[in-house]
């Protein structure tokens, strides 16, 4: 896939069988060859523009939820956030914070350029375990606009396994009181109920039967999330880090919304997951935009 003038300009790879030569079908033939594959497994793909280079069958009902969006950081380069939104992208949440002396390079350029193309768009902050919660959201706070049109703020719990500074892991009661610090810090500051973002390995850690008052964004790529989270209700699946957005170049992470175009509505209106609005109503939160 690739953008010409920012129009989004579909070709997807055929193999020659003689000589293993890619060739490259144009747009007619592409769309036929994804109408025919969704024909096929019998699954509803609300927004056929995108793709997978490496689709895995367990989490192919992602594409039946109809809101669908993206996650950014500086990976991914300069966005055409116009050609995202035409896309039929509904949300991003883009990197802003990392640790307490780390900000994405592109946060803002990225922060800015979605808000103009009218993409629904929140931040993230990638906590860094060897970095005191004061310090991570005194530098999150003093980075990240506090936007009353922004969607609620994410905080992105992972081990930092691939770190050469941290690679350690807490014991579970210290990697929660971090947490609960910062997530509170996080709605304090935006008064928005703060999503957290986790992948298998940590929640089966430390978030397992925790935290139930939160909602959850979850990655599994390979499965779906009922498989790989115990008990964990979900708002946002995160299914694929290899998808393909018209407006992105390369990989991008495929994220779908638990529920209906209304149930979608509501939560913009109010920031909050509409399964929580009666338990949260009463402090203050969800009373919309």
């Amino acid at each position: 896939m690739s953008l010409t003038n920012g129009t989004a300009k579909i070709l997807a790879p055929r193999r020659d069988g003689r000589n293993g030569r890619v060739r490259w079908m144009g747009r007619a033939a592409c769309l036929a060859l994804v109408a025919g594959l969704a024909a096929c497994s019998g699954t509803t793909d609300f927004y056929p523009t995108k793709g997978d280079v490496k689709p895995h069958p367990g989490v192919a009902r992602a594409k039946q939820h109809p809101i669908q969006g993206i996650d950014i950081s500086k990976w991914q380069g300069p966005v055409d956030w116009a050609s995202v939104r035409a896309a039929g992208t509904q949300f991003a949440f883009i990197k802003a914070t990392e640790g307490g002396d780390h900000v994405d390079e592109r946060f803002r350029v990225n922060w800015d350029g979605a808000a103009r193309a009218g993409v629904p768009r929140g931040a993230y902050h990638f906590v860094f375990w060897c970095r005191s919660a004061q310090d991570q959201m005194a530098w999150f706070k003093k980075n990240v606009p506090a936007d009353p049109t922004a969607l609620p703020p994410v905080l992105d719990v992972e081990w930092n396994g691939h770190s050469q500074l941290c690679p350690k892991k807490l014991p579970k009661a210290q990697a929660l009181a971090m947490i609960r610090y910062m997530l509170d810090e996080m709605e304090r500051y935006t008064g928005k109920r703060p999503i957290i973002y986790t992948d298998i390995t940590f929640h089966k850690d430390v978030l397992e039967d925790e935290l139930p008052d939160y909602p959850h964004w979850v990655r599994s790529t390979a499965a779906e999330p009922e498989q790989r989270f115990a008990k964990r209700r979900w708002m946002l699946w995160q299914f694929t880090s290899t998808g393909r957005v018209p407006g992105v170049r390369g990989d991008v992470d495929r994220n779908a919304f638990y529920g209906t175009t209304a149930e979608w509505a509501s939560f913009l209106a109010t920031d909050c997951d509409p399964r929580d609005h009666s338990s949260l109503a009463n402090r203050g939160l969800c009373a919309g935009k």
